[in-house]
């Protein structure tokens, strides 16, 4: 038999189809080859209108069709492969989109399917956010889907057990027909406290705020970094103490703070965390266990930092920003580069959202610590005089 390519030409009975490659980032190499080595002659329009199939044995011309892939994570993907292709980028749904799907698509699909009338079940806007917020955890609405269906089903047996005719289903009714939340997202502290700063991280089902904790303890000035963290992170941790030890001066930690251990956790230990945007979190935790003064709890932070004390781009913002919003935060700390990526938030996130874009460090606990203040290239506390203190160095004026 043909392979599948030409087959799939003679299905289409035309020159010009489109292909729809789908999950490409799954292809795995076995005893019968690899596929992606074949796909690379196919992909290729340079190359692929003479493409030979081994049962014809003939030139094929396949520059007319259209190849469309598509993958979960595009890291997966093998390099050569994935410099024939465009790529376009779907990032995740929002809260507000999801609710737009279900409404719209969802729920009626679901009442067709279990035999409800459209009067029969009627879900209250606070019952759908609660399913959304506490059952669900994705990217797409697959599970949302099962979710409603789950309800509709409860509601129909009912029903068809006399025990009621209609159902208006509020946050309580999903509570006692899902059962107990699955998902637990995180919420935003409620009080100030030292050592403890507020991050955000970014994962394929969205965005979610994350809290760095640090404590200092008698030692000989070593770092223990635990919370099952990857090699980036701790390279950000270890950036971030050595920023510290070196603007003591600037940032009024004493002298002897620097014989103390200091204890950098991330919780959620049982999941591996790893990447560079924790940087600017990281500092706010540490100088604020060093130097004692506490970290603001309604402001969530991301940014890669270098060790003068720059605060570098970092990716995912839409999903961290929404992820922020989600835990009650509405002022947030992104890198000055990163703010073209703004363009991607709904507009009704950006009304609600104070942002604060920063280049320093000095920038960032000037407005995460409390009492700070950043004037002249150097962080103030209280009603210091900028000429009284010294400037922080790396700051550029």
């Amino acid at each position: 038999m043909p392979g599948r390519i030409i087959a799939g030409m003679k299905q289409a009975g035309t020159r010009n189809p489109v292909f729809l490659l789908d999950e490409v980032d799954k292809l795995g190499v076995s005893f019968q080859g690899d596929p992606a080595s074949a796909l690379l002659e196919v992909l290729d329009p340079a190359q692929n209108d003479t493409f030979v199939d081994h049962y014809l044995g003939v030139p094929f011309d396949l520059s007319e069709v259209l190849f469309i892939a598509t993958a979960n994570f595009i890291q997966n993907i093998p390099g050569p492969l994935l410099d024939r292709m465009e790529v376009v980028e779907f990032s995740g749904y929002t809260e507000g989109e999801k609710r737009h799907i279900a409404r719209k698509y969802l729920i009626p699909r679901q009442l067709t399917e279990n035999g409800l009338a459209e009067q029969q079940l009627e879900i209250a806007p606070d019952a759908l956010g609660e399913v959304i917020s506490n059952y669900t955890r994705e990217a797409g609405v697959r599970q949302l889907e099962r979710e409603l269906g789950k309800l509709a089903r409860k509601v129909a047996r009912r029903i068809a057990a006399k025990e009621t005719e209609r159902v208006v289903a509020d946050s309580d009714l999903v509570r006692a027909l899902l059962g107990r939340p699955r998902v637990h997202p995180e919420k935003a502290m409620r009080s100030d406290q030292s050592g403890v700063a507020t991050g955000m991280y970014y994962t394929p089902s969205g965005g979610d705020i994350m809290f760095v904790e640090a404590s200092t303890m008698r030692g000989k000035g070593e770092l223990v970094l635990t919370g099952q963290l990857g090699d980036v992170m701790k390279e950000s941790a270890r950036a971030a103490w050595t920023y510290a030890r070196s603007h003591a001066a600037g940032l009024r930690i004493p002298e002897d703070m620097f014989d103390r251990d200091i204890h950098i956790h991330v919780p959620a230990g049982a999941i591996p965390k790893d990447g560079p945007s924790a940087g600017v979190t990281m500092a706010s935790a540490v100088i604020s266990a060093l130097s004692g003064r506490p970290v603001r709890h309604d402001i969530a932070m991301t940014g890669e930092i270098t060790l003068r004390g720059r605060v570098l781009p970092i990716g995912g913002v839409k999903e961290k920003v929404l992820g922020a919003l989600r835990a009650g935060i509405t002022e947030v700390i992104l890198p000055k580069e990163n703010e073209a990526d703004l363009e991607d938030l709904p507009e009704e996130a950006r009304k609600r959202m104070k942002i604060y874009f920063v280049e320093e460090l000095g920038e960032v606990l000037a407005l995460t610590l409390r009492g700070a203040s950043f004037k002249e290239g150097r962080l103030l506390f209280g009603d210091e005089n900028p000429r009284d203190v010294s400037p922080l160095a790396g700051f550029h004026h």
